[in-house]
């Protein structure tokens, strides 16, 4: 197998396609779709989004120091289309889309309540990279939709039906293939590995305080 030699660019895919939600909630609301966002720290949690700054949401995120990463799923994916090319100078994207801006729990940014994951950032610090700009931020809430939780406590995010984002084309998840460290782990009986194939998010556990 032969390989050819680009000059050097951005080719890490497929990437989430989320709907960044941002501004001073009721008074200011605005959308802008993302690519580039993803998780950088576990303890403290924190996450990312970087943004061209002649973007509309630039300045406010800038000025407010919060946002919202509202992750994508099979129903929201023309909601997150339009918020990528229509600019919130002139659209209210909320009102065009029909999408339900309601008050965050931490923060003064609004979340999309459509959407079945809202994470709640605060900023730490910009970073200029170039044609991008690093709003590196802290997670400070995460909010879920309750139909998606089971009564164990666990959120099963693949039933949302999530959405991810390719060389310009979004794209359903398809089959599953492993969970993680499935390469080592020993084979389960059949019954058993059924049982537990559903991929799950499990609620963080509070610290006790003494």
């Amino acid at each position: 197998m032969s390989k050819e030699v680009w000059k050097a660019g951005t080719l890490v895919y497929p990437v989430p396609a989320v709907m960044v939600s941002c501004g001073n909630y009721p008074e200011e609301k605005n959308i802008i779709t993302v690519a580039w966002t993803g998780t950088v720290n576990t303890n403290p949690p924190m996450a990312y989004i970087s943004l061209r700054p002649e973007r509309f949401s630039y300045d406010i995120i800038k000025r407010t120091g919060e946002f919202v990463i509202n992750l994508t799923t099979k129903k929201l994916v023309k909601a997150c289309d339009f918020c990528g090319v229509k600019s919130g100078r002139d659209t209210d994207k909320f009102a065009a889309l029909e999408l339900t801006a309601q008050k965050a729990s931490k923060i003064s940014a609004p979340i999309i309540y459509e959407s079945p994951v809202n994470i709640e950032c605060r900023v730490k610090q910009i970073i200029p990279l170039g044609s991008h700009h690093m709003f590196l931020a802290e997670v400070v809430a995460v909010d879920v939709s309750a139909e998606y939780m089971d009564k164990t406590g666990k959120f099963h995010f693949n039933k949302t039906n999530p959405v991810c984002y390719s060389h310009g084309e979004y794209f359903a998840l398809g089959e599953k293939l492993g969970s993680f460290g499935y390469s080592i782990r020993k084979k389960k009986p059949d019954a058993l590995q059924n049982k537990n194939s559903s991929t799950t998010m499990k609620k963080p556990r509070k610290k006790n305080k003494k």
